[in-house]
């Protein structure tokens, strides 16, 4: 039982302000988007604004963007490419390293070398910086365990969005808009509400967007969770591996791909089992969307990937940032449909986006009265009175992946995000 208030609470988000994005791993970029040295993006940690750099020795640094003299935002440009970042202040300068490289009159100002020594002097790096598969993750907490054991067994599954084959991926983006909403509210829904989709997006079906006829199918898939992520499932038609994967729109050159980077338990979630992977969350703010509408004035479907962050600037509002991701090496022509598709669907005017938004809204405004308070809300979906499960977790001859599934509706996933997120609140989570 959850209570209402936490959706929108100026001391709860204190709380997660400190106790939570100042020690848990935030993605913050992906290397695709600082290609080549001195390529550049500026993103935040909550107010904590970095530079994502590729230096001239090609290592990818996160920097803190504040001088170092009187505190000015070095660079304030979202992106681009430069070796040197120029404080508009008083004009120090900084190698794309985050090195001091100069500043002005430094003789006259400080006596030199004698006075204010330049060497080791350099911009604040993010405390933990660690990527995988490509996406970048930094920690605010110097003592941060390793990205790869935070992530845990939920690696299984971001290789369904980030490696569809060697290449890896490339990003879109970001568009980059915000919602009067609290960021909680999307990281769940992403993470395992297949509950919602009968109802909030019954038009979307009814316009026959989708080859399935009733959202209620979504029933016959799984929620699975694993390590610090879990996620929702499409169960596809019977079929042989390539058939399923052509069913929800992918070439024959792409299936090849797949077949030879995933793993045989990977190849096997599809190919034996059924399901297709959807929407997913990592915890606390990172969520993943793989759909397959259709595009055109075609019978086909298109599948597209997105990445997107709930980055909190209040209690009662949240920044959204979304990526298109594609295999890089993806067909020209794929990659420009699925394009389509993702913002037909996910992108800041797409149709489920707009459906969405209008729950979440709501929720938070109601959650913020007096009232409130005093509600518990029922999270129990899928359990039974003493606890148990409504529908037993699939053994591994029926689910091949890491971690607990279960078919059907039920909010297995939202119950462990969020007690993950009590737990950092309550300054035990790691």
């Amino acid at each position: 039982m959850i209570p209402a208030h936490i959706y929108h609470d100026e001391e709860i988000f204190r709380l997660e302000r400190e106790r939570l994005f100042g020690r848990a791993w935030v993605f913050v970029a992906h290397e695709s988007e600082v290609p080549v040295p001195g390529d550049y993006v500026v993103r935040r940690v909550l107010a904590d604004s970095f530079i994502i750099a590729r230096g001239e020795d090609g290592q990818v640094r996160a920097l803190f963007n504040m001088c170092l003299h009187r505190g000015m935002q070095v660079c304030r440009a979202e992106l681009g490419n430069a070796s040197h970042f120029r404080c508009p202040y008083h004009g120090w300068s900084y190698r794309n390293d985050g090195r001091l490289a100069g500043l002005p009159f430094h003789r006259d100002a400080y006596g030199g070398e004698a006075g204010f020594p330049r060497k080791g002097q350099a911009l604040l790096p993010a405390p933990s910086l660690a990527s995988h598969n490509g996406l970048i993750f930094i920690s605010l907490d110097p003592d941060a365990p390793p990205l790869r054991d935070y992530l845990g067994d939920f690696t299984f599954y971001l290789d369904y969005y980030t490696k569809q084959s060697a290449g890896g991926i490339e990003l879109r983006g970001p568009q980059r808009w915000r919602i009067k909403a609290n960021w909680k509210i999307g990281a769940e829904n992403f993470a395992g509400d297949m509950y919602h989709t009968p109802h909030t997006h019954t038009s979307v079906v009814e316009i026959g967007l989708f080859r399935e006829p009733k959202a209620e199918k979504r029933k016959d898939g799984c929620t699975y969770w694993a390590g610090n992520g879990g996620g929702t499932t499409y169960k596809l038609p019977p079929g042989t591996l390539e058939e399923r994967l052509r069913y929800v729109g992918y070439p024959d050159v792409m299936i090849e791909r797949m077949k030879r980077g995933w793993s045989r338990e990977q190849l096997d979630v599809v190919g034996r089992d059924g399901f297709m992977i959807s929407a997913a969350s990592v915890f606390p703010n990172l969520s993943l969307v793989h759909n397959w509408p259709r595009v055109e004035d075609s019978e086909d479907v298109l599948p597209f990937i997105s990445i997107r962050t709930w980055q909190p600037v209040g209690p009662d509002e949240t920044e959204v940032l979304s990526w298109f991701a594609v295999d890089a090496e993806a067909p020209e022509e794929f990659k420009a449909l699925s394009y389509k598709a993702y913002l037909m669907c996910f992108g800041s005017t797409g149709m489920f986006e707009q459906d969405d938004v209008e729950n979440w809204v709501s929720l938070t405004s109601t959650a913020a009265g007096t009232m409130a308070r005093r509600l518990l809300l029922n999270s129990r979906m899928g359990l039974l009175g003493d606890g148990t499960p409504v529908t037993p977790a699939l053994g591994p001859d029926r689910f091949a992946g890491p971690g607990e599934a279960h078919v059907g509706y039920g909010e297995y996933n939202q119950r462990q995000l969020l007690a993950r997120w009590a737990d950092y609140l309550e300054g035990a989570g790691r």
